[in-house]
C-alpha cells in the first residue's frame, strides 16, 4: 500500500526540541512517521513531558520520546544516542538545533562568555555528530546543523554568536566531504528572523522593542518573521527529499542576504539641492 509519509519509520534525533524551531522539527517529523527523540536541558523536562504526551495522544503516524540531555555535558549526549539506540534500534538523521544567542560587542564579552557560547552552539555539535556517525554510517543518514545567517553575512556587535554558527558551516563542509566515503550526508540551516522566544527575548532587551522588531521585520524583502513551521519544512527536506544535497547551508532568510543596505547611520539626511549631482542631491563630507 503506498504512503504518502515523507519520512515514516526513520530514527531522528532533535537536540533543543521543547521549544521554537528545535519543536517544530519534532512535530513535522513525527507527522511524517518518524520515530524522534527531542531533548532539551533539565530545566525544560516538564514541558518536554507534556509535549511527548500530546504527541503520543494525537495518534500521529511516528512515534516520539523526550530525554534530558545538557549538550554541554559529553555524558550527556552520550546517554542520548544510547537511549535512542536502545528505543528504536538505528539512527537515520541527527538534528543539531540546540543552541542560544549572546548578543554583544567584543568589548563586553569575557573569554569565558566567548567559550561557553562555543561549547553550547558549536561544540555540541561536533560531540552529537561524533558520537551518532557510527550509527548514522550503517543506516547512510544525515546530519542537519542549525545555523544562521549571522555565520553567513554577519551582524553587528554579535561577535561571539557570528563566530559559533560561522564555525558551525564550516564543520558541516568539513563533515560532508569525510563522511561522504561512507553514504553521510551532511548539511546546516541557516536561518534568517524567525518568529520564536529568542527573537522576542532579543526585541524585547531593546530600549525600544516596537522599533527594534520592525527593524527585523524590514531586514527582509519578504516582510514579515519566518515562521518555526517553515524551517522544519526545510529541515524535513535536507533529510528525506535532498538525497543529492550535502555540504550545503541552506539559507531560510527571508531573503535577508540579498541587496545593498545601509551599512552606517548617518548624522542627517542630506539635503535636496538644484545641482551637484544627477540625484538632486548635495553630499556633505
Amino acid at each position: 500500500m503506498a504512503t504518502c509519509l515523507r519520512y515514516p519509520g526513520k530514527v531522528v534525533i532533535v537536540t533543543g526540541g521543547t521549544s521554537g524551531i528545535g519543536s517544530a522539527i519534532v512535530r513535522e517529523f513525527v507527522h511524517q512517521g518518524a520515530n524522534v527523540v527531542f531533548c532539551s536541558r533539565a530545566s525544560g523536562a516538564e514541558e518536554g513531558q507534556a509535549m511527548q504526551r500530546d504527541l503520543q495522544a494525537s495518534g500521529c503516524p511516528g512515534d516520539v520520546f523526550y530525554q534530558v540531555c545538557d549538550v554541554k555535558n559529553e555524558s550527556d549526549i552520550k546517554r542520548l544516542i544510547s537511549v535512542t539506540i536502545q528505543r528504536y534500534g538505528c539512527l537515520d538523521c541527527l538534528v543539531n538545533n540546540a543552541g542560544t544567542s549572546y548578543f554583544k560587542t567584543i568589548d563586553e564579552t569575557s573569554s569565558q562568555d566567548f567559550r561557553n557560547l562555543m561549547e553550547i552552539n558549536t561544540v555540541s555539535c561536533f560531540l552529537a555528530a561524533k558520537y551518532a556517525l557510527p550509527y548514522l554510517r550503517e543506516t547512510k543518514g544525515n546530519i542537519i546543523n542549525m545555523a544562521s545567517i549571522t555565520g553567513v553575512i554577519g551582524k553587528k556587535g554579535d561577535v561571539a554568536y557570528n563566530s559559533s554558527k560561522g564555525a558551525i558551516i564550516a564543520m558541516t563542509k568539513a563533515l560532508a566531504i569525510d563522511e561522504s566515503k561512507y553514504g553521510v550526508r551532511v548539511n546546516s540551516i541557516s536561518p534568517g528572523y524567525i518568529s520564536t522566544p529568542l527573537t522576542e527575548r532579543d526585541a524585547n532587551a531593546s530600549p525600544n522593542p516596537e522599533m527594534a522588531m520592525r527593524k527585523i521585520i524590514n531586514s527582509g524583502l519578504i516582510q514579515r518573521l519566518g515562521a518555526p513551521e517553515e524551517v522544519a519544512l526545510a529541515a524535513l527536506y535536507l533529510a528525506s527529499d535532498g538525497t543529492f544535497c550535502t555540504g550545503l547551508n541552506l539559507l531560510i532568510s527571508g531573503g535577508a542576504e540579498v541587496g545593498f543596505g545601509i551599512k552606517n547611520q548617518m548624522d542627517s539626511e542630506p539635503e535636496q539641492s538644484g545641482g551637484g549631482n544627477s540625484k538632486g542631491f548635495s553630499i556633505k563630507p
